[in-house]
């Protein structure tokens, strides 16, 4: 049985930091690419980062310089630390796995909400 678990959302200020980890279970994690989507109210749902199972990162135009992913292959476990959050960074935020093209393992998702 393949978990992802996400947690470290919460309610924060515009300007403010936040870090969410996503933590994987029954799978070979150090394999694969880690991603995070996120889904706001009314909007489609968003490729914020990924980073390949070698540590590159790739970023959204729309969080790149404020964002960062990483990931612990010890711990099995995706970071997004998110820095000089907006109010248009309140979404869902959700980890993803992508095993083949047609397995996609998700974690259940933690909110964000940045007042401004």
């Amino acid at each position: 049985q393949v978990q992802l678990v996400e947690s470290g959302g919460g309610l924060v200020q515009a300007g403010d930091s936040l870090r969410l980890s996503c933590t994987a279970s029954g799978l070979i994690f150090s394999i694969y690419a880690m991603n995070w989507y996120r889904q706001a109210p009314g909007k489609q749902r968003e490729l914020v980062a990924t980073i390949t199972s070698g540590g590159r990162p790739n970023y959204a135009d729309s969080v790149k310089g404020r964002f960062t992913i990483s990931r612990d292959n010890a711990k099995n476990t995706v970071y997004l630390q998110m820095n000089s959050l907006k109010a248009e960074d309140t979404a869902v935020y959700y980890c993803n796995l992508q095993q083949s093209r047609t397995i996609d393992y998700w974690g259940q998702g933690t909110q964000v909400t940045v007042s401004s």
